[in-house]
């Protein structure tokens, strides 16, 4: 599988965590209601799914390297839907995260 392909995982596995917590928060602290909580636990239980897909076979690797991805994710989320403007130190811990996330599952391996 190739890094992109990779990569494309980690960012669809992002919509469905982030969205499917949004749409929960939603529901519960907004009081939207029943139905944004539940498509909220089907998107979270789809985020589940997709994250099966990784090509490494290792849960830990997987879901380390996937944190770095939820915080950056996490931050362009509130940009775009939520109006949330990050700082510097924001955006400095979000790169430094994607680099964690770089090493972690895209560092060459010995055998």
């Amino acid at each position: 599988m190739s890094v992109a392909r990779s990569a494309l995982l980690f960012v669809l596995a992002a919509l469905l965590e982030i969205g499917g917590a949004w749409l929960v928060w939603q529901g519960v602290r907004e009081h939207r209601g029943w139905a944004w909580m539940g498509a909220g636990v089907l998107a979270l239980g789809a985020y589940g799914f997709v994250a099966t897909l990784q090509p490494d076979a290792n849960f830990g690797r997987i879901l380390a390297a996937y944190g770095g991805i939820f915080v950056a994710g996490s931050l362009a989320w509130g940009m775009v839907v939520d109006g949330f403007r990050p700082d510097r130190w924001d955006v400095i811990g979000a790169l430094v995260c994607l680099a964690g996330v770089a090493l972690i599952m895209y560092a060459p391996r010995g055998g």
